[in-house]
């Protein structure tokens, strides 16, 4: 599904995949995110996915012409989840709104697991 913007110099189309990997990108800057978790149990959910994959953790569906984003993460022991998660929903719906111009209605965070620290 591709999310077009209509100017008057012409019409923008931007992928899901585009949208989903500046989601990914945007969640792993956040403090406590130690990864992006798969979002499909085939892919084994609690896996950790590599820079290349950040777009297979996000989850982008268009509704009424405003998109709402399924974030799955996996967090750092230690770290207070809620803020995490508070904080990965407010980073990732202001990068996605002003790199697209798309307005975001809802960013959904799971938490698919926590990652001990190797230096404890």
């Amino acid at each position: 599904m591709t999310k077009e913007i209509t100017t008057e110099l012409g019409k923008i189309a931007v992928s899901d995949e585009v949208v989903a990997t500046i989601a990914g990108l945007a969640a792993t800057e956040c403090y406590g995110v130690v990864g992006m978790a798969s979002r499909t149990i085939g892919d084994g959910l609690a896996g950790i996915l590599g820079k290349d994959n950040l777009s297979r953790g996000v989850e982008v569906v268009l509704d009424d012409a405003e998109l709402v984003i399924n974030v799955y993460i996996i967090v750092g022991y230690g770290t207070r989840i809620s803020e995490v998660a508070r904080n990965v929903v407010e980073r990732v719906k202001y990068l996605v709104e002003n790199a697209t111009g798309v307005t975001v209605k809802k960013v959904n965070v799971t938490v698919a697991g926590v990652k001990l620290n190797k230096e404890r």
